[in-house]
């Protein structure tokens, strides 16, 4: 899961709840000093939210455009059904599709980015109806389903979810990532949070989206055929997709290649300065 790097909002950003014609979403809006150039709607993956972007907030809007962060339905602070069925794919991009529409994208359209299952759910989005669109951005995301030893390990918590409360599940989880991979130590404030960040997301949300990522088809040719800007940005590493794979997604796409290096999964969170740099330059062209 990513990590966001400190989880204080900047002075030009707020939380609040925005509302579309499917419901409410807990988001952390970040506006430029001036009018904005654009609008930016920034779609979080498996297990994280909208703090995943929190520290691309201020360089965006520095930038001179409005980013608006979204937790997704029963992700954190936005509420879910405990229904599976509320969690199907299409049902997620038709949130993101009525999030566009609430935001508007000052009549120019919404610059849309997708974080590793938020890159599908953002690529279903678009392949659904990609009028509200600006651009695409797919971060750290594959062309179909994760790796086969990420698929193992999605199987095992989706089966663990189905059997067992989320706090155990928690306990378990930190238990073997320690015995895998002894990490640095967690400042308390971010440990605190990611416990809290976990246990506010439905299960259902998790078993679902996660049975998903273990089954997605390759819908590249599909999106290819999409006349909208692309840009497929990734760290020079990926645990869930091989770059390999996702540098050829981005061949086919077309699409303009970003990779940044000493981050992994999480540029976003990990590079944070050379990722928004990057991202800024295509929305300038797009």
């Amino acid at each position: 899961m990513s990590r966001p790097p400190f989880l204080t909002l900047p002075p030009c950003a707020r939380a609040h709840r925005l509302s579309t014609s499917r419901g409410e979403f807990a988001v952390h809006d970040a506006q430029p000093s001036s009018p904005p150039r654009g609008t930016v709607l920034l779609v979080p993956g498996f297990t994280g939210s909208k703090e995943d972007f929190i520290a691309l907030l201020e360089p965006i809007a520095a930038a001179g455009y409005r980013a608006v962060a979204v937790d997704g339905r029963g992700q954190h602070e936005t509420e879910g059904p405990r229904d599976e069925a509320a969690y199907a794919l299409g049902e997620l991009a038709r949130d993101v599709l009525a999030q566009a529409e609430a935001l508007g994208g000052d009549g120019g359209g919404v610059h849309l980015l997708g974080h590793s299952l938020g890159g599908l759910i953002s690529r279903a989005a678009v392949l659904d109806d990609a009028s509200p669109f600006r651009s695409l951005t797919i971060m750290s995301c594959g062309p179909a389903a994760i790796c086969a030893a990420q698929q193992e390990r999605t199987r095992l918590l989706v089966a663990a979810l189905g059997a067992y409360d989320m706090g155990t599940v928690w306990l378990e989880m930190r238990r073997a990532d320690g015995e895998s991979a002894p990490a640095a130590p967690v400042p308390p404030e971010l440990d605190a949070f990611l416990r809290r960040r976990w246990m506010g997301t439905a299960p259902e949300q998790l078993m679902a989206t996660g049975r998903q990522l273990t089954a997605e088809p390759d819908r590249t040719a599909e999106l290819a055929a999409v006349p909208l800007p692309k840009h497929v940005i990734s760290g020079a590493v990926d645990y869930a997709w091989p770059v390999p794979s996702i540098d050829a997604m981005a061949k086919e796409l077309s699409a303009v290649r970003t990779v940044v290096e000493g981050a992994e999964h999480s540029p976003n969170a990990e590079r944070p300065g050379p990722t928004a740099e990057a991202l800024v330059r295509f929305w300038d062209l797009s």
